[in-house]
């Protein structure tokens, strides 16, 4: 590649500039260099994109990369592909590894180890609580400094009150938000699956909407008094997205994000026992899909992230009572989610504006989740109406832990750049190795 590469005639939405055109850019020395129609001359690599959705990177508020300490289930190296083949070019990942990521030291190792083995960005989350206990700080600002984004204590709700007022009391001064898997626990205790008709069907005890419910209730009201910023992990429940609502309208600094399969699956895929269902907070019911897309498209709820939790086949290969909780979600994220933009639940540019600018919003970050002159290329190209059969053994993910095994899926990313380096290429997309000539004007 001599002089760049031009991605050549693709529909360039990009909303964090209210963009929905069809052109070309031109990647050089890592960013984006030029948009338009004609391209300058030069010599040029040349990736061909008519007819596909050229946008910014998709950036992952929320998702599980396993290391250090649970390698079996996945690596930085095989989670970043994974993140790439989904159009992923940014991805954070939570801190319930071994050890945790409550210090310095561990976050250092995994910048380090990402550095040398991911092939998209990682930006680590820090521990709410030392060893995500519970029951002390960690010292937030040591992580801050660190580099860390945010911090939880992902996998476990924080259930000391007290402990999480201090944690958004600081969080006022570092200017990082809190995440909170919002689960009440003595609710939630032995509950496997959404409680309703179907889990006294199966013989399966129930996790109620109230679980979550009261635990979002009460991070509200300590963030109003706290005045830091809450963010509430994986709302599964029409009850919280109200509860969000009426937080911001009274001007609480709270955000909230959804998953694919929270919004596009229902607690009906757990018939059969299926394991591979089995997800925390549990899948609901079609009332609370529909709630939870009415908060996208209102902004109660501000991101989508993948909360992509991969499990080796022996964690969901047992008793369902037993299995492990999650789904592999990075590399079928955009497929679950166009079936949404197809059958007009949500516009395409809001889709795109919750994966990319807004979860850029998250981070503070203006050079993310925009395709603006100068920023780095992150670029994620897809097809809006390619079929795809979900075949979890291709998967370069080693969580092939996913309910959609054989359904066909419509939307396919087909390349994903990141920091201007081709990290993934579909072989049906046209890539003309650059020749010596002005490949910008034939």
């Amino acid at each position: 590649m001599k002089d760049g590469l031009l991605i050549k005639d693709g529909r360039i939405i990009d909303p964090s500039q209210g963009i929905d055109e069809i052109g070309s850019l031109l990647v050089g020395d890592g960013k984006i260099s030029w948009r338009g129609e004609t391209p300058p001359e030069g010599d040029y690599d040349v990736l061909h994109a008519e007819g596909l959705i050229v946008c910014p990177g998709f950036i992952d508020f929320h998702c599980h990369l396993r290391q250090p300490g649970f390698e079996e289930k996945e690596t930085i190296a095989t989670g970043t592909r994974a993140a790439a083949r989904g159009g992923f070019t940014t991805v954070c990942c939570m801190p319930n590894t071994n050890p945790p990521l409550d210090n310095e030291v561990v976050i250092a190792e995994v910048k380090a180890k990402a550095a040398s083995e991911g092939c998209v960005r990682v930006l680590p989350i820090g521990c709410i609580s030392r060893g995500r206990k519970g029951e002390e700080l960690v010292e937030m600002e040591e992580l801050a400094s660190a580099g860390v984004v945010a911090y939880s204590d992902d996998g476990e709700p924080v259930g000391s009150s007290r402990l999480m007022l201090q944690a958004l009391a600081r969080s006022r001064t570092l200017g990082l938000p809190i995440i909170d898997h919002c689960e009440e626990v003595t609710l939630k205790e032995g509950g496997q699956m959404n409680e309703g008709a179907l889990a006294v069907k199966l013989g399966l005890r129930g996790i109620p909407a109230a679980a979550e419910e009261v635990m979002v209730a009460r991070d509200l009201v300590l963030a109003q008094l706290a005045g830091g910023h809450l963010h509430i992990a994986h709302v599964s429940t029409a009850g919280s997205v109200e509860l969000i609502r009426h937080a911001k309208e009274r001007g609480v600094s709270v955000t909230a994000e959804v998953t694919p399969h929270h919004l596009t699956l229902t607690e009906e895929v757990v018939n059969d026992y299926n394991t591979n269902a089995k997800v925390s907070p549990p899948l609901r019911t079609k009332e609370d899909n529909e709630a939870l897309i009415q908060g996208l498209k209102e902004n109660v709820i501000d991101i989508i992230a993948t909360d992509h939790a991969p499990h080796t086949e022996a964690d969901k290969q047992c008793q369902f009572a037993r299995a492990a909780f999650g789904i592999s979600g990075l590399e079928t994220a955009l497929g679950s989610l166009m079936s949404l933009v197809h059958s007009e639940k949500l516009p395409l540019i809001t889709l795109i504006a919750k994966l990319t600018c807004e979860p850029a919003k998250l981070l503070k970050n203006s050079h993310l989740g925009t395709l603006k002159i100068g920023a780095p290329a992150d670029i994620t190209i897809f097809d809006l109406y390619e079929d795809w059969v979900v075949r979890p053994e291709t998967f370069a993910s080693k969580g092939r832990n996913t309910p959609l095994t054989g359904s066909v899926l419509k939307g396919r990313v087909m390349a994903t750049i990141c920091g201007g380096k081709l990290v993934h290429k579909d072989g049906s997309i046209r890539l003309e190795a650059s020749s010596g000539q002005n490949t910008a004007s034939k």
